[in-house]
């Protein structure tokens, strides 16, 4: 998918880029892989993989969640950006917190937004499971994303705590969502949340397949979640 088509792509999505949101995108392939020989952000490096596979990709959330009703959102394990950076392109209104885990990739998406000149960013170098015990930031954000970071019963246990009451999280899945799904029932609802629905795709032109759960926080988080960095991936609520 060339700059061209995913413009156009988009646009079949109801989503219309101008001059300007097209400039960026091209800024970040360009300064993705400048930083990805310095460290290691994607094994994507063609232009025609990073816009399908990443770019195109991330956005696919907006295809089916009203990204202009929301305000603030939340990218767990976003690495070099995804899906975060994408949705705050197409919606500059979004103010987006990123926490990863690795400095370097901190390192990146600051320099990555100063090059893009993106408002209300913020990039938190953190666990996710200490980042969700922080009171600033516990059941704050409209809109919580991951893509592709652990599977659905660890991800409820880093994702959920963040999310609002009445907010949504947005995990972004390969073809194996449904097993991941039933694996993840029980630690979704122990975790206040409720899964809405499933929206299940094909990635244009290669047609791998993607899935798109909407959890929706019902009631809070208990306090004891989540517990210490390390243990959700060790021993899953299942």
């Amino acid at each position: 998918m060339n700059p061209e088509q995913f413009v156009q792509a988009l646009q079949q999505k109801g989503i219309s880029l101008d001059e300007r949101q097209q400039e960026q995108f091209a800024i970040y392939y360009r300064t993705l892989i400048e930083w990805n020989e310095k460290i290691n952000l994607t094994g994507l490096t063609k232009e025609n993989d990073v816009y399908l596979k990443h770019f195109y990709d991330s956005i696919s959330a907006a295809f089916y969640y009203d990204f202009t009703h929301a305000r603030t959102i939340c990218d767990v394990g976003a690495g070099a950006g995804f899906p975060s950076i994408p949705l705050k392109i197409c919606f500059p209104h979004l103010q987006v917190t990123i926490v990863d885990s690795l400095k370097k990739r901190i390192g990146f998406l600051n320099q990555l937004a100063t090059d893009l000149d993106l408002k209300e960013v913020a990039f938190y170098h953190d666990r996710a499971e200490n980042f969700g015990k922080n009171r600033q930031f516990r059941e704050s954000f409209d809109v919580v994303t991951a893509r592709a970071v652990a599977r659905m019963s660890v991800l409820s246990e880093l994702c959920l705590p963040l999310t609002e009451k009445n907010g949504v999280f947005l995990a972004m899945k390969g073809s194996k969502a449904s097993e991941e799904v039933k694996q993840g029932e029980v630690a979704i609802g122990e975790l206040g949340g409720k899964i809405f629905a499933m929206h299940t795709f094909t990635l244009p032109e290669e047609a791998s397949e993607r899935s798109i759960i909407e959890v929706i926080k019902m009631r809070k988080t208990p306090k004891k979640y989540p517990r210490k960095a390390g243990l959700p991936n060790k021993e899953p609520i299942e």
